[in-house]
Order: structure tokens, then sequence, then C-alpha cells
């Protein structure tokens, strides 16, 4: 599978832009993915989508960079060296909406289907197996991110939000609940709390 995070002008992937996209390549993790791009021609931007991922208004427009059709064929050509290009991370609906939506856009073949890998059910089992009671908010799930970072003994993730550095982060997490051990070099100093520490 791959691990994909990308960083938005906002939450609606018809009237927003794509920012940047960061992945890692689950089977072989030395495999990873970032770009940036301009915001789209007559998108529009969220104040608090910047707050989240740190892009300043001219950083977005920068000419610069290339556009988001540039860096979804990127994408799409990287893509191309993953065996198993299953979509995998915390909120893959999101990101999963926001790359077929640019793709049925410019024409760009992504072929990356509808089934995901999602970082979050995989903490709810976990959680559930463990006997841990699930953290609820108006009587549904409350799993963030970094409440599944923090249960598999990481630290919460930067702020501002970079792509790269969150699919780097899912894709450790996601390692920690499957396989119980880490993936990346630069989380070998965090270990994994007891209860996901059988093969460690």
């Amino acid at each position: 599978m791959m691990v994909v995070d990308i960083e938005t002008s906002g939450i609606n992937p018809d009237t927003n832009s794509i920012l940047s996209i960061g992945a890692v390549d689950f089977g072989k993790p030395k495999n990873t993915f970032y770009g940036e791009c301009r915001i789209r021609r007559g998108a529009h931007c969220d104040k608090e989508a910047l707050k989240i991922n740190g892009f300043s208004e001219s950083e977005i427009k920068d000419k610069r960079k290339v556009t988001e059709k540039e860096l979804v064929e990127r994408f799409a050509k990287w893509k191309e060296s993953v065996e198993d290009a299953t979509i995998a991370g915390h909120n893959v609906h999101f990101d999963l909406a926001f790359l077929k939506s640019a793709a049925r856009r410019y024409g760009t073949d992504l072929n990356i289907g509808n089934r995901i890998v999602d970082m979050h059910t995989l903490a709810y089992s976990d959680m559930l197996s463990n006997g841990i009671a699930i953290p609820l908010k108006d009587n549904r799930t409350a799993i963030t991110s970094d409440i599944v970072y923090a249960y598999v003994g990481l630290k919460s993730e930067p702020k501002p939000h970079n792509a790269l550095t969150g699919a780097k982060m899912e894709a450790e997490a996601i390692c920690r609940l499957m396989f119980q051990k880490g993936m990346l070099d630069e989380f070998a100093g965090y270990g994994l709390p007891k209860r996901h520490s059988k093969t460690r």
C-alpha cells in the first residue's frame, strides 16, 4: 500500500486546491514522494486551512511552483514505482476525494480505486481487542491521528502540518498497529507501549 497525506486550501475538493502531496511506499519505505504546487486558478483559499498547513498566501501563489495538474501528474508517475498502490492513511476519504477530483479535472489516470487501509479503523480494532475504551464525542468515535500516535508510542504530529511528515507518521503508526514493531529509523527512539511490543 501507499500511505498518502495531502495539504489543501480548504475542505471541498471541487472548490479548493491541493497544495502538497506526501506519500510513503509501505512495502519499500525509503521510496517516498513529496511535492508542492501553487493554488489552482479559480480555487478558493480558506485561512483556517493555511493555519493548519503553514503555507502563506504568497507561497501558494508562487508561480515558481508547479501547477496542481503537474503535481498530480508527478504523483501518478511516482505511483508507478509502488507495487501495491492501495491508498492508506488516517483521514483517507479526504485525501482520496481531492486526488480523484484533480484526476478528473485534468484527465490524469491515477487508477487508485476506492478500497483503502484506514489507520483509524486499525486503531479502533486494536483498542477493542486490548479492552481499551474507545474515546467518544457525541456518541461517535473521537480517535484523532494524534490519539493514534500516542496509543502506539509516538509524539503528536508537528504543527503546522507537512504532507510528507504526515505520511511518514501514518506509515509508522500503521506498521506498529499491524506488526507490533516500528518501520522508519527516524522514529526508532520512540518505544512501543507494552501492549504493542510483542516482537520489538
